[in-house]
This record gives C-alpha cells, structure tokens and sequence, in this order.
C-alpha cells in the first residue's frame, strides 16, 4: 500500500470527510510531510471506490459547486488496521536493528 493511500485511509477512519478536509487531514497526520494535490487525491480516492474501501457517504452543493464525501467501508477499515500493525512490525525490527528499542 502506497504511502498517500495508507493516510488517506487513516484520514477517513476517524470520520467522513469532503476532498479538502482529506487533504488537511492528510498533512496533519504526516506533520505536514505530505501535500496531497487534488489529482492525485481524487485519482486515488476513485481507486479506492473501484476497490471497496472507500464509499461515496452523502454529496451537498456549497456555492454552487458539489461537495462529496468519502467514508471507509468495513474493508477500508480492515486493510488499514492489517497495514498499519505491518507497518509497526517494521519499526519495530528496524528500532531493534538500531539498539533503540
């Protein structure tokens, strides 16, 4: 799982989010690390549905322009949980490799 892939997942397993509110929430959780651009968010975010990770939650019109929000599926969630304690088994061997844990 790609890195951007992985933070949008976690973005939206706190709550549903519009593409703007995905993008901060992507910068916060990588401490600003990570900017996302709206094509590759929106690329992404499209995968994702072709997937079944994520979902379409409600759509509503804010200045004329439509508003979509996304929301982790059920196996958004999985995927996410199985990445993330992958992931954390990595760092852990590497901290260990280091002498820091």
């Amino acid at each position: 799982m790609h890195e951007t892939t992985f933070l949008i997942l976690a973005a939206l397993a706190a709550e549903p989010l519009h593409g703007y509110g995905i993008v901060q929430a992507v910068s916060a959780l990588s401490d600003g690390e990570v900017k996302l651009r709206p094509g590759t968010l929106y690329g992404a975010l499209d995968r994702l549905a072709e997937q079944e990770l994520v979902v379409v939650e409600r759509e509503e019109a804010v200045e004329g322009r439509l508003r979509r929000y996304y929301r982790l599926t059920g196996s958004g969630a999985s995927a996410l949980a199985e990445q993330a304690s992958r992931l954390h088994r990595h760092a852990r061997a590497a901290e260990r490799n280091l002498g820091i844990a």
